[in-house]
């Protein structure tokens, strides 16, 4: 086939928004220090809480409540590490299926972890939150539990409002990281249960190198990098107006680009694409709820490091899960607490759309995967 240049990886960061790559570079040649009084230093502070309100208004937060950080994985570890601290907690409640960026910062908290399991569908076991809540209570220990609003790998949509409902009314405390979850789902942070969610920008096409943490007022002393008063004390260092006017213009605009109508319209093309090729296609976090946008696949005995690299010399770029693992290929911690075998579950392959994703995207994507799988039974002597 021609080769493409075709990107399916949308999960891992995003394309820069037109609106974010304008509102970055505009301010780049801006100079001055935000924190300063003269004009120079109000004209950075300015676009600065502009970009605050934007990132408020999508999240449905308080402008006060956002706390912008140099990722979402600094926003993470802000909000384990410095709330076991700030709430003196006694343990931490994660589930089997966070992200790395969630489980090392538990484990870097210093107290005990307890982890919530996935079931087979991929979605987490309230009842083992349940079961941790109750143990804490008659333990009479305080718990943070931190858990994802939608997996990175399948898609899936956790139960936050069971989560909610669990955590809420007791005095335990709730941290969700909502890295896939923003702009794509209602957070309404203001008016719901979490303490404290993370965000990040590149997954909503702003830039890389910052994210955001949303506090309510009761989690004020959450604190990580102490410093100069920044970011009303809750993260020192001077900030960069460039990436949050990035990161506010992408919030601002990433709902106009992004149709989840269509993307769940183009994942169902290309499952059924697949499927037509392969009739033992195996789709992760298939039997629940899961965002439109994400297809994780197997076709067994196809593995994931030889059809990447076909699909790559092709021009197409997927993944087999998650980009924070120093670019290593290997089993997903994700599907193996689904019960997944190893061998299956390195052969799955990850197809995450965004907002400039279009149907020309699948079909090479498609007529890309039919050649590497052909050339796999070719090779395994295998019926095409």
């Amino acid at each position: 086939m021609t080769r493409t240049a075709v990107y399916l990886d949308h999960n891992a960061s995003a394309p820069l928004l037109p609106e974010a790559r304008a509102a970055h570079i505009g301010t780049l040649d801006l100079v001055g220090n935000p924190s300063s009084v003269h004009g120079h230093g109000r004209a950075l502070r300015n676009i600065i809480e502009t970009g605050r309100d934007q990132v408020a208004r999508l999240a449905g937060a308080e402008r006060r409540q956002v706390v912008f950080t140099g990722s979402a994985t600094e926003a993470i570890t802000q909000a384990i590490v410095g709330g076991v601290k700030a709430f003196a907690v006694d343990r931490v409640v994660i589930s089997a299926g966070e992200h790395a960026a969630v489980s090392k910062a538990a484990e870097a908290a210093g107290v005990p972890v307890t982890v919530a399991g996935l079931d087979a569908a991929g979605v987490i076991k309230t009842e083992d939150i349940s079961a941790a809540i109750a143990a804490a209570d008659r333990a009479g220990e305080r718990l943070l539990v931190a858990v994802h609003a939608v997996n990175n790998e399948t898609g899936v949509v956790q139960p936050m409002s069971k989560i909610e409902t669990l955590v809420g009314p007791t005095p335990h405390h709730l941290f969700v990281d909502a890295v896939q979850a923003f702009g794509k789902l209602d957070l309404e942070f203001s008016s719901r249960a979490p303490d404290m969610v993370a965000m990040s920008a590149h997954k909503i096409g702003g830039p890389v190198g910052i994210g955001a943490l949303l506090v309510k007022g009761h989690a004020d002393t959450v604190r990580l990098i102490p410093g100069g008063g920044q970011e009303q004390g809750r993260r020192g260092g001077t900030e960069s107006a460039a990436l949050v006017a990035g990161f506010g213009a992408a919030a601002a605009a990433f709902q106009g680009h992004y149709d989840a109508e269509k993307a769940s319209g183009l994942i169902a093309m290309a499952e059924a694409g697949v499927r037509s090729m392969a009739p033992d296609l195996v789709v992760f976090g298939g039997a629940t709820k899961r965002m439109g946008n994400v297809l994780n696949f197997a076709v067994p005995g196809l593995q994931n490091s030889v059809a990447m690299m076909g699909l790559d010399l092709l021009g197409l770029s997927v993944s087999s899960g998650s980009a924070c693992s120093s670019g290593k290929v290997g089993p997903s911690h994700v599907l193996a607490a689904m019960g997944v075998s190893q061998a299956l579950s390195e052969c799955a392959l990850r197809v995450s759309l965004g907002w400039n994703s279009t149907a020309a995207d699948v079909e090479a994507f498609l007529e890309g995967f039919e050649s590497v799988l052909g050339r796999h039974r070719s090779r395994h002597g295998k019926a095409a």
